[in-house]
């Protein structure tokens, strides 16, 4: 430098050791700095890994219970099926399809010998889908199957809904209610005596050709209190078949927008030779996936 001769030594030294301090005090901060990154990243991927762990055993609890969950659905399932009676192979002959849309329906139906001269066919259905509603099911079911209704005339249709809606009122049975067509067959007279309760009308296929569509007036069971029902009758002749549906076999959409038509899906059924005809019918109307509701067919040739 051409002044440095005129900077005294001890200027230039202090000079530089003020400048040495300053950048050790720089790097002596750089170092601070560091190992805090270096103890931040060191507890960062520590905790990431303690939530890896957490994760993944969350995940594995996840599926045992999904597993579990699933065993219970498919065992729960297996006991709605059970319950089912077996076709009739005597007269009347009976056979049925019952395909819920999820695991659990609330869909179920029956059939027994009242008395050696009448039998009782039914078909029910609860409001909504999943465990409640297959809980409701079973127990309704049981109870027209092991005739746990006190004081009442299993071979009366009408008494028997009027029983039923005193049993199960709505507000006990968490806001569920069901509907149902209950009919009784007496052998000696031929005589068909039916009932139903906000239910779609079972279909009669007379052996002449004649279709009718037996239904009574009357809400769901367990909606109100103190509800009348009434029931009807008509004649069964040797050859006739009756079908009991749920609304889960015509209640599909057709095109956007539109719905099958009742008639339409009655005329179709008074062709169908067995229930599987009328499933594969429904099905290609529906489209591809499964049906919106429960699928349930009972069909009596007598």
């Amino acid at each position: 430098m051409s002044g440095s001769a005129d900077v005294p030594a001890g200027a230039i030294a202090a000079e530089l050791m003020a400048r040495l301090t300053a950048a050790e005090e720089e790097l002596s901060s750089l170092r601070a700095e560091f190992d805090d990154l270096t103890l931040l990243y060191q507890a960062t991927i520590e905790h990431g890994e303690a939530v890896e762990d957490q994760l993944a055993e969350s995940n594995l609890e996840l599926q045992q219970t999904q597993r579990r969950l699933s065993e219970e659905l498919t065992e729960a399932a297996n006991y709605i099926f059970s319950i089912l009676p077996e076709p009739r192979r005597s007269e009347p002959r009976t056979q049925w399809l019952l395909l819920p849309s999820t695991e659990l329906g609330g869909d179920s139906f029956g059939y027994h010998e009242i008395d050696q001269d009448h039998i009782a066919f039914y078909l029910l259905d609860v409001c909504g889908h999943g465990v409640g509603a297959a809980l409701l099911s079973v127990t309704a079911i049981n109870v027209l199957r092991s005739a746990a209704l006190p004081k009442t005339d299993f071979r009366d249709p009408g008494a028997v809904l009027v029983a039923l809606n005193d049993a199960f009122p709505m507000e006990r049975q968490n806001n569920m209610y069901f509907t149902i067509w209950y009919g009784v067959y007496q052998r000696s007279t031929g005589t068909l005596r039916y009932a139903s309760a906000g239910h779609p009308a079972s279909v009669l296929c007379k052996q002449g050709g004649e279709v009718l569509t037996l239904s009574t007036p009357g809400i769901a069971v367990g909606m109100m209190p103190d509800m009348p029902f009434r029931s009807a009758q008509c004649m069964i002749d040797p050859g006739d078949r009756l079908h009991l549906v749920s609304d889960g076999t015509f209640e599909v959409e057709t095109g956007p927008g539109e719905m099958l038509e009742f008639d339409v899906f009655v005329g179709r059924l008074s062709r169908s030779e067995d229930p599987q005809e009328v499933l594969a019918w429904v099905r290609g109307l529906n489209g591809p996936g499964p049906l919106p509701d429960d699928f349930s067919l009972l069909t009596i040739d007598f």
